[in-house]
């Protein structure tokens, strides 16, 4: 995976549908969307929410998305994959979400491109689904640190989403605190911050060798991170751009 450094945003709008779904049927509309290319809901929230302020948003209700269990078998199908060009996984996520975006009546960003730049990052940590390690890297509720977010789907309309699934940080209770111990390049420590320099040089050694292959040891020690359904070709793509040779 790649770091994490301030979020590039494209946004692509889209007219709203002239049927609206009711509030109960929306998100589910926008889960069995998404799902049915490999994605995920990461997290979702709404502007009124006064505990979860939608960062540059006004109102409405903004979805995050981001790479499931399905996603690589489905992506290494794809034409963005198979014609050798450059950043493969952006350009099918802009594919996929615009055209989902078009067919829900939403407005679509995404964590690439060029400015305006947008707040990925606070708006996973509003969505009350992701939080800040004691690495200072992203932990989600369900994926650990293994997640990729794709874009985001903003709604005018404010609707019924899930409360978050967890009341605090699963840090909060983790004793083993695998992410700050597992990383050979000792690049990651309680509190930050992050040794890039360390990380990249490590990464430029035989001894980088699992991490450009198996992904970032301490990301993949974090518990959570079992769920992410990540195949290892899947990380080893991810790290190849993360640094490349």
């Amino acid at each position: 995976m790649t770091a994490q450094n301030p979020a590039e945003v494209t946004v692509i709008a889209a007219q709203p549908r002239a049927c609206a779904p009711s509030q109960a049927a929306r998100y589910s509309r926008v889960k069995e969307a998404v799902q049915g290319q490999g994605l995920e809901i990461y997290g979702a929230f709404r502007s009124a929410d006064a505990d979860r302020p939608a960062a540059g948003l006004s109102r409405g209700t903004l979805v995050l998305l981001g790479t499931g269990g399905r996603f690589w078998p489905l992506f290494t199908k794809s034409r963005e994959y198979a014609d050798g060009q450059p950043d493969p996984i952006d350009r099918w996520s802009s594919r996929v979400v615009t055209a989902i975006a078009k067919d829900l009546g939403a407005t679509a960003y995404f964590p690439f491109g060029t400015p305006p730049y947008q707040p990925f990052v606070a708006w996973a940590l509003a969505s009350g689904r992701a939080f800040t390690s004691p690495s200072q890297m992203l932990v989600h509720d369900h994926y650990g640190m293994l997640i990729s977010y794709r874009g985001a789907l903003h709604f005018d309309q404010s609707f019924d989403i899930p409360p978050p699934v967890l009341a605090q940080s699963p840090c909060a209770t983790c004793t083993s605190k695998t992410c700050l111990t597992s990383c050979p390049a000792q690049a990651l420590v309680d509190g930050g911050p992050y040794d890039l320099a360390a990380c990249h040089h490590h990464l430029d050694t035989p001894a980088g060798t699992p991490c450009m292959t198996q992904g970032c040891l301490a990301r993949c020690a974090c518990p959570l991170s079992q769920r992410a359904g990540r195949c290892s070709d899947q990380t080893a793509h991810h790290m190849r751009y993360f640094n490349p040779s």
